[in-house]
């Protein structure tokens, strides 16, 4: 396409050429068939109303499909606010007389374990430092640098003595040794 040819809109078309195709990519972010027909909604009246702003630099689909991006993100960012957190609500019974809804904030919580999620946190801790004292030497050394203490490739490979390449077949082989040994000692037992 030359640069003095331009794309034109004709709203009267955009439901019949471009709904569907918006409604799969909207259906695809927000996993909603109904929130997806809205946003579609939402897509074709804000090109209207903004369809002077349009330059011609692109199709109209991808125009619309722009828009669309947009309002997938507004909504996002209004599920992921206080505001719009109020505003969510949850279903909390599904039976008969009890049936009702709260709004997400006000939602009873589960109660605290936060003591039990420590104490769990501290044995998997511990787990996976015996694991990591049962590799061999060198793995568990390679392992802890890269991984733990953070070291860059280079930085290891110098100190060590080893290739790139040998580093990280070395890393592999202590990572599937350490995931048969949490399997075995902490997912398993």
């Amino acid at each position: 396409m030359n640069q003095t040819q331009k794309h034109t809109l004709d709203p009267n078309t955009w439901v019949d050429q471009y709904a569907d195709y918006l409604f799969n990519y909207a259906v695809v972010r927000v996993n909603n068939s109904n929130l997806a027909k809205d946003l579609v909604q939402d897509t074709f009246f804000a090109g209207l109303k903004s369809a002077k702003n349009f330059k011609g630099d692109a199709t109209e689909r991808t125009w619309l499909v722009s828009i669309l991006k947009r309002k997938v993100i507004d909504y996002y960012r209004k599920i992921n606010s206080k505001k719009g957190q109020a505003e969510v609500r949850m279903s909390f019974y599904n039976d008969g007389e009890n049936e009702g809804n709260w709004i997400e904030e006000r939602v009873p919580q589960s109660w605290n374990n936060a003591s039990e999620k420590a104490i769990e946190n501290e044995e998997l801790k511990t787990q996976l430092e015996d694991c990591i004292d049962g590799l061999p030497e060198k793995y568990a050394m390679v392992f802890r640098m890269k991984t733990i203490q953070e070291f860059e490739t280079e930085e290891i490979c110098n100190e060590l003595g080893i290739t790139s390449s040998n580093l990280w077949v070395i890393i592999h082989r202590a990572r599937t040794q350490l995931r048969t040994c949490m399997e075995v000692n902490w997912f398993n037992a």
